[in-house]
């Protein structure tokens, strides 16, 4: 396994800042960015916080199939909805410039959707969930992907890990946030077990025999590459575990990333053109934000919430268990525990260097140069 060493959240935050800044972001949209970028990390959710930093999306910058200026286009709009075209820009802006909206719309009308087009990854989705929960109302996002995940019965990936993720306020220290793919592991837990050495979890993937994939993450992402490994839905492959719930939840998402704005799906958001070159992602997604106020009222919703998850964790355990969590919960200890600042392993650290010394950033001196 490989080591880490945690660096300070002020030291990572401002690090993260100004290498976007260094690569074309403006400050107000860096700092965006990289408030949802460790917002991941502050719950614990390694695959999409800095370990993502440099490879998805200053990566994509230098590539030039990302753009680091954001054009945030509104196509249409209404009282309670919108459509918008990103532009390839950077997707946490593009998230949450649409969410900021569609909340905005449900304090007036009491709900707003907003839906977007050609954008890019968009960081973890339960951050705008969050945003909607913190303002009083229950907020719903997903996003189409890159086509990794195969359809039950299937061994060719045809959408993406498609998550599907809710948010309602509660009265408790945390909302209840449900942020989950819709595959039983996403392409970004595979690439943070590569990074750490660990073999990809039995009945992640399936091969071109329909078989389960056995191997190490490494190889994996290597093998789906190739078009000869595909992520399995919620449920595993086949009807028996009951993959065609997770297999339905995928669709869903994929035709609300794309339907409503005329987007780009499936295949078209593999990041390759025809001749197998980079291109833009192409990728879409939705917002939704419905206002408790324009029901009987956000207190009343935050205490009914609070009391039914309350009562849920309040239920008999199984013999061999400690408690059980709400969605939201273990989220809320981890960002406590890690008050110290984010663990940086060693892949990450070359990373964060090559980084710093390209941009010329050397007032940046880390833990493990000490």
């Amino acid at each position: 396994m490989a080591k880490t060493n945690i660096v300070d959240w002020k030291t990572i935050t401002n690090f993260v800042i100004d290498a976007f800044v260094g690569y074309g972001i403006p400050r107000e949209d860096a700092e965006i960015c990289a408030d949802v970028l460790l917002e991941s990390d502050k719950r614990g959710i390694e695959s999409h916080g800095v370990n993502r930093f440099k490879p998805v999306y200053l990566d994509r910058i230098r590539d030039g199939i990302q753009n680091p200026v954001t054009n945030f286009e509104i196509i249409k709009e209404t009282p309670t909805t919108a459509v918008v075209d990103g532009h390839h820009g950077m997707g946490q802006v593009i998230g949450h410039k649409a969410m900021t909206m569609a909340i905005e719309k449900a304090k007036e009308y009491g709900m707003g959707m907003v839906v977007v087009r050609n954008s890019c990854h968009y960081g973890i989705a339960g951050y705008y969930t969050s945003m909607a929960a913190k303002a009083g109302c229950i907020g719903m996002t997903g996003t189409n992907a890159r086509p990794t995940v195969a359809p039950t019965f299937g061994v060719e990936g045809m959408f993406g890990t498609n998550p599907l993720t809710l948010g309602v306020p509660t009265d408790e220290a945390f909302d209840f946030n449900f942020d989950a793919a819709s595959s039983t592991y996403q392409n970004g837990k595979l690439e943070y077990y590569a990074r750490i050495g660990k073999d990809a979890p039995k009945g992640a993937l399936v091969n071109l025999d329909g078989e389960a994939y056995e191997g190490t993450s490494a190889d994996a992402l290597k093998a789906m590459a190739r078009g000869e490994a595909a992520l399995c839905t919620l449920g595993g492959p086949g009807e028996e575990g009951c993959g065609y719930k997770g297999y339905g939840f995928a669709l869903f998402v994929e035709l609300l990333s794309a339907v409503l704005q005329d987007g780009s799906y499936g295949k078209a958001l593999t990041g390759k053109d025809k001749d197998g070159n980079k291109a833009h992602y192409c990728l879409g997604h939705f917002f939704i934000a419905i206002d408790t106020d324009h029901f009987l009222g956000e207190d009343v919703c935050r205490k009914k919430a609070g009391d039914i998850l309350r009562e849920v964790r309040g239920a008999r355990k199984a013999p061999d268990a400690e408690r059980i969590y709400t969605a939201g919960e273990k989220e809320y200890e981890i960002r406590l525990a890690r008050h110290a600042g984010v663990p940086i392993n060693e892949s990450v650290q070359k990373e964060m260097i090559e980084v710093r010394d390209t941009l010329g950033l050397t007032q940046y001196k880390f833990p493990w140069e000490e």
